[in-house]
């Protein structure tokens, strides 16, 4: 068994000593009118605000991007869907499919999410799993892959169901989850697009967000009576991407600016560590090597606020030596953010390079040294 060593230590970024920043003056935490809400950074997934947000509550159309984020993965946004006649004639926005239509699975995405077609969720459903049924299990089984312990699907649109349901922190993770895939932030981001149907080939975006705030990147907007109006939207200012979102809120867009000021005016986005930056050596009394380069495995940026710089501590975890045959890249312990006591982050710390292990003369070869005291 490993011994391991824990180095607690203040983690003070050199570009602090060395960068004069610039903050603008910090607003207060703002009130929505809604009934949940919450205020993420995508790259670390740091909740900067929320208000009730683990409340299950119906989220409307919002409900799409899970959908979207099947599609993408699922499907092949290139291949041509044949639609199904119980894709067509769904209550509520719809973009007018046809009965034996052939339509281009990316023009169906970009219906789901512009125009908010719930005959193009139907549609996606069908071609990714067969039928609404199959594909709400996929939809099911994804969300909790990804975290969202609160979240129940029923459909692929959203309209109501007494067993369809989120909160606004599993919306969040759900987005986040979809904004690592560049083809689905194309799309939320896309204000017009032009399908290659025949007929009723322009989708036009919904979404205010993107004609209202500098920076903003479009996501979902979804209302239904039961669920008011819910919004899951995106802007990006200074390298940092938020997420706010806002469910049974009236005053749904002005609040999520709100919440995007709010986080642009408090936090900036501080580099803590590079992706493969050097952390330490350790012993391998087996290797052809005997000294082995820890590096984190991915680089760690943070929305922090001017006084929480100089309140981060960083806790680092790996063993006092190891064992060869090492792989690049294998984990070999973790390193931990803390600030004030409260994980902010943790992320593995990997080998830089491969170590392979001694020859059996090697290790003879060794054994003598030591009993002669070489």
């Amino acid at each position: 068994m490993l011994l391991k060593r824990r180095f607690i230590f203040l983690f003070i970024l050199m570009f602090l000593l060395t960068n004069s920043i610039s903050y603008a003056a910090t607003y207060s935490k703002p009130s929505i009118s809604g009934s949940s809400g919450i205020l993420i950074e995508t790259k670390s997934g740091r909740i900067l605000y929320s208000n009730n947000p683990h409340r299950r509550l119906p989220m409307a159309s919002t409900t799409k991007i899970m959908t979207a984020l099947l599609a993408i993965e699922q499907g092949n946004l290139d291949e041509k869907v044949k639609i199904k006649s119980n894709s067509v004639g769904i209550e509520g926005s719809s973009i007018y499919l046809m009965p034996e239509e052939e339509i281009i699975l990316r023009d169906l995405v970009y219906g789901l999410m512009l125009r908010s077609g719930n005959d193009a969720a139907v549609a996606i459903a069908n071609h990714v799993s067969g039928s609404v049924e199959n594909f709400s299990q996929l939809m099911n089984q994804r969300a909790k892959e990804i975290g969202a312990k609160n979240t129940n699907f029923t459909n692929p649109h959203g309209l109501s169901d007494d067993n369809h349901y989120s909160t606004a922190y599993d919306l969040a993770i759900i987005t986040r989850e979809a904004m690592k895939y560049e083809e689905f932030k194309k799309i939320s981001k896309t204000k017009l697009w032009t399908s290659d149907r025949e007929i009723n080939r322009f989708f036009y975006n919904k979404n205010k967000t993107l004609w209202q705030y500098e920076g903003g990147d479009g996501v979902k907007i979804g209302y239904t009576k039961k669920a008011g109006r819910c919004l899951v939207s995106s802007a990006t200012r200074n390298n940092m991407q938020l997420i706010a979102v806002v469910l049974n809120d009236y005053a749904w867009f002005d609040d999520c600016y709100k919440l995007f000021d709010y986080g642009f005016n408090n936090y900036r986005a501080m580099v803590v560590y590079d992706r493969e930056q050097y952390v330490r050596s350790i012993y391998v009394p087996n290797g052809k090597k005997d000294i082995l380069p820890i590096v984190t495995q991915s680089s760690l940026i943070l929305p922090l606020t001017e006084e929480e710089c100089e309140s981060i501590k960083t806790v680092i975890e790996i063993p006092k030596k190891i064992n060869a045959p090492i792989s690049k890249g294998e984990k070999i312990g973790n390193i931990r953010i803390y600030k004030d006591g409260q994980l902010l982050y943790s992320d593995n710390l990997v080998a830089r390079e491969d170590i392979e292990e001694k020859s059996f003369i090697g290790k003879a070869f060794d054994f003598i040294k030591k009993r002669l005291n070489f």
